[in-house]
């Protein structure tokens, strides 16, 4: 039993962080710098570019309450990030093959498709681990910020000075050794009684209206927030910045995540998690809007620390909210709904946008657009909080 214990303990203090870390680190070295590799090295126009960027969140939209109904179904999640892992890696690789518009297209659709259930799939075993084991789900997560934040930095360093197509590399690598690193986490089952998920318990979930409501929030948010990683390189780049400057701003933008994640778990016992949500959105109103006018290089370097208030606090905050606003026996699929709401619809709205904004007018007409759908997304907060004011939200 104490070997047990042992065991369970290692897993929260190393195996989880490192995991994120890789997962993350995978993510930072290719999606910050995609968008520029499909302008620089492929030659797309700004249409063509935000047509294919704007595919992965579509395709996650329907991937992923497909692979969390999965989850609640077979309850092997651990199985099934591994599959998913691997064969993001493998379409990762390919990618980098790719001479033509129309192989872009097809190769995305098979990395979104794969890709998709990597981040719910992981937060809803290390969820699951925290409530039955204890610890602090954002002091795990904020590993995945710092990977990220690394991989943006030394990718784009990798980039300048070897050949672009590093992204690739570094990309399927990481995902590899995540994947090898997946039998060590916890082979719990998912959360629910046996016998699967039926349709009536998928109803169930859709009929809670302040679920609802945070699903809408989430595609309002969180759209420009996953957005912003396809554009935020062209708008450095449109500035002056090299690639090397691209991968120190997400390094600025990322790291800064870090110590908000630790500490959302205190913040929303203090507060709320509806108020915390509100606080971070204005942040990110704020960002959003600096940008709209061709600001200094410089003052978008500073601006981006801003992003460890708002995003740190939001990433943590939303998804334990998703997960407590659903009934048990749903709650990967909770997680996965709430994900395609952020990750899938709203960042491919607001990615899709972004890119006939972009050809149309500026870099600064699409975050301008980013703070419209952000202050839609606070006022709908607003509405959740009263909810949660007048008694209809436990907190």
């Amino acid at each position: 039993m104490e070997a047990a214990l042992k065991r369970e303990a290692s897993v929260r203090k190393t195996v989880f962080p490192l995991f994120y870390f890789l997962i993350f680190f995978a993510f930072g070295s290719l999606f910050p710098l995609l968008s520029v590799y499909l302008q620089e090295e492929a030659r797309l126009p700004g249409a063509a570019i935000g047509w294919i960027m704007s595919i992965t969140p579509i395709v996650t939209m329907a991937a992923q309450p497909l692979w969390g109904m999965a989850t609640d179904y077979t309850r092997k999640p651990v199985g099934l990030l591994t599959m998913a892992l691997v064969l993001t890696a493998l379409f990762g690789f390919l990618y980098s093959l790719a001479v033509s518009y129309r192989m872009f297209v097809v190769l995305t659709v098979l990395l979104s498709a794969v890709q998709s259930a990597i981040v719910p799939l992981s937060d809803s075993i290390a969820l699951h681990q925290v409530r039955d084991h204890g610890g602090n789900y954002g002091a795990i997560r904020l590993w995945g910020s710092l990977g990220f934040a690394a991989a943006v930095l030394v990718v784009g360093w990798l980039s300048d000075h070897l050949a672009f197509a590093v992204i690739f590399y570094v990309f399927s690598f990481m995902l590899l050794s995540a994947a090898a690193l997946a039998s060590r986490l916890p082979r719990s089952r998912a959360a629910g009684p046996a016998g699967g998920l039926t349709w009536s318990d998928i109803r169930g979930l859709l009929s809670v209206r302040p679920f609802c409501l945070l699903l809408v929030a989430s595609f309002l948010l969180f759209g420009p927030i996953y957005a912003n990683n396809s554009y935020f390189g062209l708008l450095i780049h449109e500035l002056g910045g090299t690639l090397t400057g691209i991968g120190l701003a997400f390094l600025l933008a990322a790291g800064s995540e870090a110590p908000f994640m630790k500490a959302a778990d205190w913040l929303i016992g203090r507060v709320g998690m509806a108020p915390l949500l509100f606080f971070a959105a204005l942040v990110s109103t704020a960002r959003w809007l600096s940008y709209v006018v061709d600001p200094p290089l410089l003052f978008v370097y500073m601006t981006a620390i801003l992003q460890g208030c708002s995003v740190g606090l939001a990433i943590p905050t939303a998804l334990q909210y998703a997960r407590r606003l659903a009934p048990e026996r749903v709650q990967a699929t909770a997680v996965a709904l709430y994900s395609a709401a952020s990750s899938g619809l709203g960042a491919w709205f607001c990615t899709l946008v972004g890119g006939y904004l972009l050809e149309r007018w500026q870099i600064g007409a699409v975050y301008l657009f980013f703070g419209a759908c952000t202050i839609v997304g606070v006022l709908v907060l607003v509405w959740l909080g009263k909810l949660e004011q007048n008694g209809r939200i436990g907190r």
